[in-house]
């Protein structure tokens, strides 16, 4: 599994990064979508990881995904910045059109 961060999104990305926290996490919010298949693929900034976490490949960061989340990601992603939020998306298409720097920078929890 490969992520590429265009130019732009490293740029944000680097602006955004909280200290204390040097990787970044991709995830399957399925929090308050019903049940564990409706949800969104999302990525934050983390200090954490778990036994059960693969590396996403990429040039700038370290990321982790959990194994058991890897069914809702394709093999070859890009994150990419559109000058209001990032985006995250596949040659097959879009996973996520709007990934807010907040829930970047703050794991999607707006009291951290």
């Amino acid at each position: 599994m490969k992520l590429t961060i265009t130019d732009e999104a490293l740029h944000q990305l680097q602006l955004l990064q909280p200290e204390g926290r040097p990787n970044l996490r991709m995830e399957y919010d399925s929090d308050g979508c019903g049940c564990g298949v409706n949800g969104m693929p999302s990525i934050y900034f983390t200090n954490e990881s778990t036994e059960y976490d693969i590396k996403v490949e990429n040039e700038h960061y370290t990321i982790f995904l959990d194994e058991q989340q890897k069914i809702f990601f394709k093999p070859v992603m890009t994150l990419e910045w559109n000058k209001r939020l990032f985006r995250l998306k596949s040659p097959e298409g879009m996973l996520n059109p709007s990934l807010s720097s907040a829930s970047i920078k703050q794991g999607g929890d707006p009291r951290e």
